[in-house]
């Protein structure tokens, strides 16, 4: 893969790239996201500014990370791939408090909070997975940005050209019509929220200058984003340490079945998160990494195929 911009650098912090970029791949199909080694060389797309780029993340020895960048938006990913890795991550912030979280805490100590600054991009998917399980949303966004983003950047890797897509700017999610979403599995409630939201998509982007808890207000006011979508673009665009998913159908049980042995409402589970305000996404994920793991009980929720509607 030739023709790119570079940059090595060593990270403030130790830096484990799988459990770093691993929130921003939606599905293990997701065309904006694949890995070329699991956990240490990525690659992803991004439009900055209306800029396409191809970025590849790659570990080297001694703590070193390098970026190589393709793209007319080469140069604005180069500057912020540090920032994708969690350079501006604090994790020195945190405090353990219990002991199985401690010692997740140390045996996960290269976790970061990535942040791409790409707010509307990051918060298509989190459209498409509200309230419909996870397959269903990343094979209905996979299907999507396959028809309508436009090549990555860069020779990729012959088995990846054919499968790897910058997302569509919002000017075209604005014109898939009704039935390229009904055919995809994407109900007229979540389409319609993403044609709204693609109308304010620059005013939307610009949310990742302000501080964290601003840009999530913000973003709550417009039509279709409650408090657990901004929280999912939190933790991806914004690299927000504090941002809990309230509303998520699965994860307050997990949380309280894992402190406690039983589910919790969302309303306990943030009491149990209030020790760890500031960094509360990431005790929620050392939480789950500690377990114990909530037994599955009764039958998963079944797949809605809106296309035989």
């Amino acid at each position: 893969m030739t023709d790119f911009i570079e940059r090595v650098w060593v990270p403030p912090h130790r830096t484990d790239l799988g459990e770093t970029l691993s929130s921003l791949q939606h599905g293990p199909w997701d065309p904006t996201f694949q890995w070329l080694s699991r956990g240490t060389d990525a690659l992803l797309t991004r439009r900055f500014d209306g800029r396409s780029a191809t970025l590849r993340l790659t570990t080297l020895p001694d703590n070193m990370l390098r970026a190589r960048a393709w793209g007319d938006g080469a140069e604005t990913a180069i500057a912020r791939a540090p920032e994708f890795c969690g350079a501006n991550d604090n994790s020195a912030a945190f405090t353990p408090i219990l002991p199985e979280v401690a010692a997740a805490h140390r045996r996960r100590d290269g976790m970061r909070i990535p942040r791409s600054g790409t707010v509307f991009t990051e918060l298509v998917p989190a459209v498409l997975e509200q309230k419909v399980i996870v397959e269903q949303a990343t094979a209905s966004y996979r299907r999507l940005v396959l028809r309508y983003g436009e090549p990555a950047p860069g020779p990729l890797p012959r088995d990846l050209a054919a499968r790897m897509r910058v997302s569509p700017t919002a000017e075209t999610w604005r014109r898939i019509p009704s039935w390229t979403w009904h055919r995809a599995g994407v109900d007229p409630a979540r389409s319609r929220t993403v044609v709204q939201l693609a109308a304010r998509a620059s005013a939307i982007d610009r949310l990742a200058a302000l501080p964290a808890p601003e840009a999530r207000a913000r973003l709550e006011t417009l039509a279709g984003v409650g408090a657990w979508t901004s929280a999912e673009v939190a933790q991806r665009a914004l690299g927000d340490a504090d941002a809990v998913s309230v509303g998520d159908y699965h994860l307050r049980k997990h949380i309280g079945y894992a402190l406690e042995g039983r589910d919790f409402t969302d309303t306990e589970m943030l009491a149990a998160l209030e020790p760890w305000r500031g960094q509360r996404y990431r005790a929620v994920r050392l939480i789950l990494s500690a377990g114990p793991n909530r037994p599955r009980r009764g039958p998963r929720l079944e797949k809605v195929d809106y296309r035989a509607f």
